[in-house]
């Protein structure tokens, strides 16, 4: 079985100090991105009050564009010549997300919730592009760049909810 710390041949031209470096990023990443995704589905299943439609439509749409994340992530780090770590046991004890609160079952609440777990994430993936960038891995700074993009209009649309 692999591990955390094996690599893989590639043939990619990136020193392997370096892919190492950017295998853990990646795995990291991917553990905050699979946790962002099981909330937003809690969210998803549990939301109440007058604007369950709206908000469950909505909740199912940021779940399936952090999903695509996952996966863009989770085949960087084998890329890279890494296992990527993307079971929702290897996200639990490594995401650095906060728990969703089980008692956020109301429409604003579920969104304030959601609200603090993407701004979480987008700056740690805005602290990943700066990373990868200083390796001069832009590859990887720019998938990071796409995710960065994608997070930033998720909390846009969260926000709104919150805005008058």
């Amino acid at each position: 079985m692999a591990s955390k710390t094996d690599r893989f041949k590639t043939s990619i031209d990136i020193p392997a100090g370096t892919r190492a470096e950017m295998i853990d990023l990646c795995n990291q990443q991917l553990a905050d991105t699979a946790d962002l995704k099981s909330q937003i589905k809690q969210a998803h299943w549990n939301v109440k009050g007058p604007e369950f439609i709206a908000l469950h439509k909505l909740y199912d749409d940021l779940a399936e564009e952090v999903d695509g994340y996952v996966d863009e992530i989770a085949e960087r780090v084998t890329q890279l010549g890494g296992y990527a770590l993307g079971t929702a046991r290897m996200a639990a004890a490594n995401s650095r997300l906060p728990e969703f609160p089980t008692d956020a079952t109301d429409g604003l609440d579920t969104v304030k919730a959601l609200v603090e777990r993407y701004a979480n994430y987008a700056a740690s993936t805005r602290s990943a592009i700066d990373e990868a960038d200083k390796s001069g891995d832009m590859t990887t700074a720019d998938l990071f760049t796409e995710v960065s993009r994608g997070i930033d209009k998720g909390l846009w649309f969260l926000e709104a909810h919150l805005q008058k």
